[in-house]
């Protein structure tokens, strides 16, 4: 069965969490563009252009956005990258 992630926004309008139905992380995932990761999540989500860093911890993950992205650009990739990795 698919994880289900619902949405909501933060203080920070170019951040976006996503909280899971269950757990998908072990542990921390902290990573920005540039950094060296081997979490095919964190790898989908930073190739995503516009994409500038993630945090994330077992049953949520926090996407942060360049100040010049479009969120409604960016959702669909988004989801795609959890869908598919994790």
């Amino acid at each position: 069965m698919a994880i289900e992630f619902s949405i909501h926004p933060t203080p920070n309008p170019n951040a976006i969490k996503f909280d899971a139905s269950e757990k998908f992380l072990e542990g921390r995932l902290s990573a920005r563009v540039g950094d060296d990761t081997d979490s095919p999540l964190a790898k989908a989500l930073l190739s995503i252009d516009g994409v500038e860093s993630i945090f994330g911890f077992e049953n949520f993950i926090t996407v942060n956005k360049t100040i010049d992205s479009d969120w409604n650009q960016l959702m669909p990739e988004i989801e795609k990258a959890l869908n598919e990795n994790a």
